[in-house]
């Protein structure tokens, strides 16, 4: 009998790879933060001893759901400005609001408050675009939870940075001073492409391939954009972007709602990866991403809520859900996205956009155990005739009971082991009331 650290026994384990796979009555054996095996119950009982065992014989482990885009410390600006297009909610509330409260003590606060969240909604790894990414690490290597954290560059200057040059270098700072850590990993995140210029971006370029990292960036999420670029530049943003050589496996290209056919070649072609944000795209009447049409083309799709300023929640399950009918009614198919293609979307296709899919995003040998327990024991999902069918149309974050990275527990029957729930309800409620109160 070997020993190990931990044993999950589950009555359902939903393992994304194969595709479209549910274990029944099996266990996760988990050593040293790795995944050892997935076996049989009676198998793993009689090769197997653990230092700690755990029995969800009502519940599905899978892997942990990977939130591909975000704005993590725009949490603390929730509900802030609502009911507005992309550009009026930016111009005048929420750029005003960062010029007047941005430091790195409300980014530290706005991470710990979405960063809570996302563990009590299943959420183990995100894709972050903010600033003062130093002060969202530290909340990071707090609370256990995996993220990739964005090197921002931006043309005008913040609390942050003055200009391009000071952005670049803090974010080599940055991914010098994580570069060995297990669970924070670092991309370039140029803003937009109205908001970058073409020398930062061929700087960018240089950068990303030398320190071979991805590069994270909202392109044409919105007619209006496109329309300024054409007015600027004389071509829409991708094709400019293209001509700059941004396009490769490198690039998450977030939104994408305004997309021509052969625009999705050139995607298709270059391997660039799409984060899909419905319910942002939704809530600011930005459009429709063709998720089909990209998916038929063989582009990677992953899933982003985009910040909490402007979704209003970061909810993957919610997301999940979103995307695959959303899909349904733009393309006119109640066969596209099904439910095991937005699961992957929201797991392995994240992890292979962030470079990651050798350590995260399916329930393998080798891999590292960053996994969720999810309660389908209750009157919501009964009867449970497919599990991956509950997981995307008929469960809630709020079934979420139990979270590990790295085999760590980070969430144990609904509550937060890492991080101080009061605490971080008290200081989000003390940041609201400044803002509220000098606006």
């Amino acid at each position: 009998m070997e020993t190990v650290d931990l044993i999950l026994y589950a009555r359902w384990v939903v393992p994304v790879l194969p595709h479209n796979t549910v274990l029944t009555q099996h266990c996760i054996v988990i050593h040293q933060g790795h995944i050892l095996a997935v076996l049989p119950q009676d198998a793993v009982k009689k090769r197997y001893t653990a230092t700690v065992e755990q029995h969800f014989d009502d519940r599905c482990i899978a892997p942990g759901l990977i939130n591909n885009h975000t704005h993590a410390a725009m949490s603390l600006l929730r509900g802030m400005a609502d009911d507005l297009p992309l550009m009026t909610w930016l111009n005048d509330h929420i750029w005003p609001t960062e010029a007047k409260w941005m430091s790195d003590g409300f980014v530290e606060a706005g991470s710990e408050l979405a960063i809570a969240e996302m563990i009590r909604g299943g959420t183990t790894c995100f894709n972050d675009m903010y600033f003062f990414p130093d002060a969202t690490a530290r909340i990071v290597d707090q609370s256990g939870i995996r993220a990739n954290l964005g090197m921002v560059v931006i043309e005008f200057p913040s609390a942050w940075a003055e200009n391009p040059a000071e952005y670049l270098r803090k974010g080599e700072q940055l991914h010098d001073r994580y570069s060995r850590h297990t669970r924070v990993t670092t991309s370039y995140a140029p803003h937009a492409p109205y908001t970058v210029s073409d020398d930062s971006m061929t700087s960018i370029i240089t950068n990303a391939e030398e320190l071979d990292v991805p590069i994270h960036m909202h392109i044409h999420e919105t007619a209006g954009e496109i329309t300024q670029s054409v007015e600027q530049y004389g071509v829409r943003p991708l094709e400019r972007l293209k001509d700059l050589g941004l396009l490769s496996p490198r690039l998450t290209a977030v939104h994408m709602t305004q997309l021509t056919d052969e625009e999705i070649n050139w995607c298709a072609e270059a391997g660039v990866h799409i984060a899909h944000c419905p319910t942002s795209n939704l809530k600011l009447a930005s459009g429709f991403s063709p998720i089909v049409k990209l998916a038929q083309h063989n582009v990677n799709i992953t899933i982003g809520t985009d910040g909490a300023a402007s979704n209003n929640g970061l909810d993957m399950f919610a997301e999940m859900k979103q995307t695959a009918l959303l899909a349904k009614a733009v393309a006119h198919d109640a066969s596209a996205i099904p439910a095991h293609a937005a699961l992957e979307m929201a797991t392995i296709n994240a992890a292979k956009s962030l470079g990651l899919d050798d350590k995260i995003g399916s329930i393998e040998v080798g891999k590292v155990a960053d996994l969720i327990a999810v309660d389908l024991n209750n009157i919501e999902n009964q009867p449970c005739y497919d599990v991956i069918s509950q997981l995307v149309y008929a469960t809630g974050r709020d079934k979420v009971t139990d979270v590990w990275v790295e085999g760590k527990t980070l969430l144990k029957d609904r509550q937060l082991t890492t991080l101080n729930q009061h605490k971080v309800i008290e200081t989000a409620q003390v940041w609201a009331d400044k803002i509220r109160q000098n606006k």
